[in-house]
């Protein structure tokens, strides 16, 4: 069931441009030639599983209908698997089907966590704005 809420958050363009953020940040960091660095094995892998866990489950609350978040989801691993073709034709950056399937391990979880099965963020800092009306 789609909470009411959802669809008369007053901040909403707010919380579509923090997605349209993430969703740039996740880019930038697929593209740089400086990658952040994780001091674990295979740390990379859980930087892609991470980034788009977040980018699902921020994506997810704003759109809580099954059908939008199918179409998110797709969007999502396609995303993850360009970024990795664009990445093989910068020269500094490896080309990495494991890359890939961390970013789907990624979409699947951040949508196995969204609402309902957590609480929803946005709907708790909607009812924590400073200024409500």
């Amino acid at each position: 069931m789609i909470p009411v809420a959802a669809l008369q958050w007053p901040h909403r363009r707010l919380w579509h441009a923090i997605g349209i953020l993430l969703i740039g940040a996740v880019v930038e960091l697929s593209l740089t030639p400086h990658p952040l660095e994780i001091g674990v094995e295979h740390g990379d892998k859980y930087g892609h599983v991470l980034a788009y866990a977040s980018l699902m489950f921020w994506y997810a609350q704003l759109y809580p209908r099954t059908g939008a978040r199918i179409g998110f989801a797709i969007g999502f691993v396609a995303m993850a698997v360009g970024l990795e073709f664009l990445q093989r034709l910068t020269g500094y950056r490896t080309f990495e089907i494991a890359d890939m399937v961390a970013g789907a391990i990624g979409v699947a979880t951040g949508w196995i966590v969204a609402p309902p099965r957590s609480p929803c963020v946005i709907e708790q800092l909607e009812a924590r704005w400073p200024f409500r009306r």
